[in-house]
C-alpha cells in the first residue's frame, strides 16, 4: 500500500504580467522519497519553489499537506508547516556562529538564550546528519558544503518534513557531493520527503527515486528512475519546435572583430577561448553556474579576467573598466534589465542618452534635450518601442519595450560588438520575435554579437554557431549545421566528451 502524499502541488498555475511562468502543473512528494525536479533554466521549476515555500502565490491550483487543503501566504508560514529550502549558495550569517545559525528562526525578541542547551541541542542535530563540527565556530570560517550542512540541521530544528534542495551541488567538489548525498540518504531514512533540482545528470540518477520534467511551465513526465534514461530525460526537457521562434537570416561573415584566448577569472571561470568575426551572432549556452555571464561581464570590464588574452580587431587589449570596453565599440546589455539596464523612474530619452551623456551636454554643462530627443525618438521609430512619448518614464513600460530601450541604451554607443544577456527573458513571444528581427537586423548591418541566453531553442534559431559551457568551463564550439537541441544539452551537463569544432 503506497503512503499518503508528504505534500501534494495540484493544477498549479503562476502568471507575471505577460508571461506563463506555470500551466496547470501538479507535482507529488512522499514521505522518505528523493523526488528529483528537472527542466532548462526557465521551465519553472524557482517558481514552483517559490509557491511551495509562499514566496509567490499561485493563480490556479491548491496545495495539500497530508492530504488537507492548505495555504501558504509567507515563508514563516512555509517553516511552521515544516517545509524548508536551501539553495546553491547557502543562506548563513557569516558573522554568527554555527549554533546560532541553526536557531536563528527560533528566537523571539526579547527571550533570554540558554546557551549551554542552544549548543548541546545544536551538536545533536549535526549528529543526526553524521556530521562533527564545532558549533561555536564563526560561520564565515565555513565551506560551501559545510554552509550547506548548517541550514540542513536548521531545517532539522524546525521538524522539516519537506526539503528543498535547489542545484545544493553546484559549487561543490566530488567529496563534498558524496558528503552531502549520505546526509540526503539519511533524511530519507528518517521520512522526510526531498526536492531535489540539479542539472548533473549523474548525480541525479544516483540520489533520486523519482523524476519529474518540465519544459516551458508544464509538467511533461514523471516516473520511476530506474524507468529514465539520460536520453528520455533530455529529449523531454527539450521537446520543442524551434518554428515557434524567428529564424536567423544568413549574413555575410565579416573579418575577425575579437578573439579571446585561455581567459578565466580565478575561482570562476577558466580557458575559454572562441572567435567572433563581424556579421557574426555567437550564442553562449549553458546552465545554472556555466559562467556565461562572468565571462561577458569580464569583456565589458566589469570583472575583468586575471589570466588570458582579448585580441580586439588585431589588437591586444586588457579591458578593465566598462569606460573603456566602451570606447572599443563593446557594448553589454544585462540580463537585469529592471535593476541594472535601466533607471526605471527616469523617462526614455534620459535611459537611451545615458551612457554617452558627455555628448549631450552643451558648452555650459547643460543636458542638450532637443539633441537627447531627437535621437531618443530615432530608435522609438527603428526599434519600433510602443509608447506615446519618448518622456514616458521606464517603469511604465511593457517588458518587451522595457528591453527595446536597454538595446537602444546601448545601440546609441554605436558599437562594433553587442553582448547580450538573456535578451528575450521575462517577455511575450511577440516581443520575442521583434528582439529576434533587431538581432539579425545588426548582424546584417556588420555587427558582431555575443548572444547569452538560457533558452535553447532561441540560440539555435539565432546563432551561427554555438559556444558550450558547464561550470566554468568551455565545452565545445557547434557549428549551425552542428547545433542540436540533444548535442548542446548533452554538452552543458558533461555527459560526454564533445569535440571541438573548429571555429
Amino acid at each position: 500500500m503506497q503512503k499518503q502524499p508528504t505534500l501534494e502541488m495540484r493544477g498549479i498555475s503562476k502568471s507575471f504580467d505577460a508571461t506563463q511562468a506555470l500551466e496547470d502543473v501538479s507535482l507529488t512528494l512522499f514521505p522518505g522519497e528523493v523526488h528529483t525536479l528537472l527542466g532548462e533554466n526557465g521551465a519553472g521549476k524557482s517558481t514552483l519553489i517559490k509557491i511551495m515555500t509562499g514566496i509567490h502565490q499561485p493563480d490556479h491550483g491548491e496545495i495539500l499537506l497530508d492530504g488537507r487543503p492548505i495555504k501558504i501566504n509567507n515563508t514563516a508560514q512555509a517553516q511552521e508547516l515544516g517545509i524548508a529550502a536551501i539553495y546553491q549558495e547557502p543562506l548563513v550569517f557569516p558573522d554568527l556562529n554555527v549554533a546560532e545559525n541553526i536557531f536563528i528562526s527560533h528566537q523571539k525578541r526579547g527571550a533570554v538564550v540558554n546557551w549551554r542547551r542552544m549548543y548541546r541541542e545544536a551538536e545533536t542535530f549535526l549528529e543526526k546528519l553524521g556530521v562533527q563540527m564545532d558549533v561555536r565556530s564563526q560561520a564565515r570560517g565555513l565551506t560551501l558544503a559545510e554552509q550547506q550542512t548548517v541550514e540542513i540541521a536548521k531545517a532539522i530544528s524546525l521538524n522539516v518534513r519537506v526539503l528543498i534542495m535547489d542545484e545544493p551541488t553546484a559549487s561543490l567538489s566530488a567529496h563534498e557531493v558524496a558528503r552531502l548525498f549520505k546526509i540526503v540518504r539519511t533524511l530519507r531514512e528518517q521520512g522526510v520527503a526531498v526536492l531535489f533540482i540539479s542539472h548533473r545528470m549523474d548525480e541525479v540518477f544516483e540520489i533520486s527515486d523519482r523524476i519529474t520534467i518540465f519544459r516551458d511551465g508544464k509538467r511533461i513526465s514523471s516516473n520511476p528512475a530506474k524507468e529514465v534514461t539520460t536520453d528520455s530525460a533530455i529529449r523531454d526537457m527539450v521537446g520543442r519546435e524551434i518554428t515557434n521562434f524567428f529564424d536567423k537570416e544568413p549574413t555575410e561573415r565579416g573579418k575577425l572583430l575579437l578573439s579571446v584566448k585561455n581567459l578565466s577569472y580565478e575561482g570562476v571561470f577558466a580557458n575559454v577561448s572562441f572567435d567572433l568575426y563581424a556579421g557574426e551572432v555567437l550564442g553562449m549556452a549553458g546552465l545554472v553556474g556555466a559562467g556565461r555571464t562572468d565571462v561577458a561581464l569580464a569583456l565589458f570590464g566589469i570583472n575583468p579576467a586575471t589570466s588570458g588574452e582579448i585580441i580586439y580587431d588585431g589588437k591586444p587589449v586588457s579591458i578593465q573598466s566598462p569606460h573603456q570596453a566602451t570606447q572599443l565599440g563593446i557594448a553589454y546589455v544585462t540580463e537585469d534589465r529592471r535593476g541594472q539596464g535601466l533607471v526605471m523612474p527616469m523617462s526614455i530619452a534620459t535611459n537611451i542618452s545615458l551612457p554617452i551623456l558627455h555628448r549631450y551636454l552643451t558648452r555650459l554643462g547643460l543636458i542638450d534635450s532637443k539633441a537627447e530627443n531627437v535621437t531618443a525618438e530615432e530608435y522609438r521609430k527603428q526599434l519600433s518601442i510602443r509608447a506615446p512619448s519618448i518622456q514616458l518614464q521606464a517603469n511604465k513600460l511593457s517588458g518587451g519595450n522595457q528591453q527595446k530601450v536597454v538595446v537602444a541604451k546601448w545601440l546609441n554607443t554605436k558599437p562594433r560588438l553587442l553582448i547580450l544577456d538573456e535578451p528575450t527573458r521575462g517577455i511575450d513571444v511577440g516581443a520575442k520575435a521583434e528582439i529576434h528581427h533587431i538581432i539579425n537586423e545588426l548582424a546584417k548591418q556588420g555587427m558582431a554579437i555575443l548572444m547569452i541566453s538560457s533558452d535553447l531553442p532561441e540560440v539555435l534559431a539565432m546563432s551561427d554557431r554555438v559556444l558550450v559551457m558547464r561550470e566554468g568551463l568551455p565545452m565545445g564550439i557547434f557549428s549551425r549545421a552542428e547545433a542540436t537541441q540533444e548535442r548542446v544539452m548533452t554538452a552543458a551537463m558533461g555527459r560526454t566528451e564533445t569535440e571541438q569544432v573548429t571555429p
